[in-house]
């Protein structure tokens, strides 16, 4: 790669950097006051931003690679994520660039109003322009299968709306007599789990799990927000976040255990791609397959709570000195349809992914309006889970995606990422069996350096599809994921 290109791409690399340092200071430790004047801070960062990736300059750099017989495999696959972002970018108006990112920053604000006063018509302007925004961007775009195809392919390259359906119904007909099977056994026991848990307490245990992950203090950071998310700054500065339930002993564990995955996928990409478009995951699902991966398949593993439950019995011996380990692994596991997808169980939390995919749909396909939304979000919840939203609070507002980005392109990702977080650790532990002895022991690297192997050190160097080719041998599958929930939870709840 020629140097002045290098220098461009760098300080399009810095300028996204200060973006994302903005939005998480937004979304940790900012004013509410200052949402006005971040608003328009970013708006103008993402118009520079957009400027830069538009620029004739840039133009000129992409045809003398596309040019370039001798370019390495890297400089390719360079060329291949730039162009395609740079192919986007120029599609849209800097005005709407600029009135969307100003937009983002209100919507968040709202939301945070409307879900603290239980009350949805307070936000509800705020999502209807975030809808028409949407509408408004996909028209940008050349004509499509669906109209949501360039949002759902922007987060995921290679998926359509067409193809996360096909999954999603295969997942959804195995699943649901599933869970139906579950429910109908004798509950397990978990109210031991809702004592009063102090909080000083619980991130005391947490600072001494998380290193054994792999949480590197020297580039990583720890700290709070409403909805736990994971940034990257640069290469060694990532930023992962929790929340803390007095009343709730996992939740802030868990949490953190999710947002550390996102944190070492990123910290693990190749540092030769640091400046450049390749230092990114390779898609929402794969990135969501390594926080998936680390909190479920690794955290509420058995071999895991043999390693650490004496640890956390010690911290609370007032709340779990009488409960045995077996009662704890029971607990964290308990299948029961419930109404928070962030809470939801292994079992039932693709059907909370289903839901809200199908509601953007309905949204999109003009089948569905926003003033609609907060009614069939219930009777979804009815049909599907069997569970009555008593507020929008907990119901239609409970997660902060539709008010803060684009309408259709994300929750997808999320069950994506389950399939492929239970495909990459049958993969993984089919390459090195003693994992799960090692996992057993406190020793997470045999398994961190096999991820780091296959998924974490090429980022964006590979299309998704490749990555999971690549990895497993095969394209992405519903199967290993079921194959997993099934070896579980038939023994957890003595399913004949």
């Amino acid at each position: 790669m020629k140097k002045k290109l290098q220098a461009y791409l760098q300080e399009l690399f810095h300028l996204q950097s200060v973006i994302r340092l903005a939005e998480w200071d937004q979304l940790t430790y900012m004013p509410a006051k200052g949402a006005d004047a971040r608003g328009k801070q970013l708006s103008l960062l993402e118009r520079l931003y957009h400027q830069r990736l538009i620029a004739p300059e840039l133009d000129e750099y992409l045809e003398e690679m596309a040019q370039d017989q001798t370019l390495s495999e890297i400089d390719q696959s360079m060329y291949r994520v730039l162009k395609r972002e740079r192919d986007r970018a120029i599609r849209l108006p800097e005005s709407f660039v600029t009135a969307f990112s100003e937009h983002k920053a209100y919507s968040y604000q709202q939301w945070l109003k409307a879900k603290e006063a239980n009350d949805f018509s307070i936000v509800a302007p705020a999502m209807k322009d975030t809808l028409s925004y949407t509408k408004e961007y996909l028209q940008y775009f050349s004509r499509t299968e669906h109209i949501a195809d360039p949002l759902i392919d922007e987060g995921d390259e290679g998926m359509t709306v067409s193809r996360v359906r096909k999954l999603f119904q295969e997942l959804k007909d195995q699943l649901v007599p599933f869970v139906r099977e579950i429910t109908n056994r004798p509950q397990l026991e978990d109210a031991f789990l809702h004592l009063h848990y102090p909080r000083e307490k619980q991130l005391e245990i947490i600072s001494k799990i998380l290193p054994d992950l792999g949480y590197d203090s020297q580039r990583m950071s720890q700290d709070f927000a409403a909805h736990p998310f994971m940034t990257k700054i640069a290469h060694d500065d990532v930023r992962i976040t929790t929340r803390v339930n007095e009343y709730d002993l996992v939740d802030g564990l868990f949490s953190s255990i999710h947002e550390l995955g996102h944190g070492l996928y990123e910290l693990n990409f190749s540092p030769t791609f640091e400046g450049t478009p390749l230092h990114e995951g390779a898609s929402f699902g794969v990135h969501e397959s390594q926080s998936r991966l680390l909190e479920n398949l690794v955290g509420r593993s058995l071999p895991f709570w043999e390693r650490y439950y004496p640890a956390l019995q010690e911290q609370f011996p007032s709340q779990l000195g009488n409960v045995s380990l077996k009662q704890f692994y029971q607990a964290i596991n308990r299948v029961k349809p419930s109404l928070i997808r962030t809470e939801a169980d292994e079992v039932t939390y693709n059907l909370h992914v289903m839901i809200r995919f199908e509601l953007e749909m309905a949204l999109l396909e003009n089948d569905l309006t926003v003033d609609e939304l907060p009614t069939a979000w219930n009777e979804a919840y009815q049909r599907n889970l069997g569970v009555y939203v008593s507020s929008d609070r907990e119901g239609v507002m409970q997660d902060i995606h539709w008010y803060c980005d684009f309408l259709g392109g994300m929750f997808h990702g999320y069950t994506l990422g389950n399939l492929l977080s239970a495909q990459f650790y049958q993969a993984a532990v089919k390459s090195s069996p003693q994992i799960l002895n090692q996992i057993q022991e406190g020793n997470f690297q045999p398994l961190i350096h096999w991820l780091t192997e296959h998924v974490h050190r090429h980022a964006h160097q590979f299309t998704p599809d490749q990555i999971v080719e690549r990895a497993t041998g095969t394209p992405i599958q519903v199967q290993p994921f079921l194959d997993y929930l099934q070896g579980k939870y038939v023994s957890l709840y003595a399913i004949n």
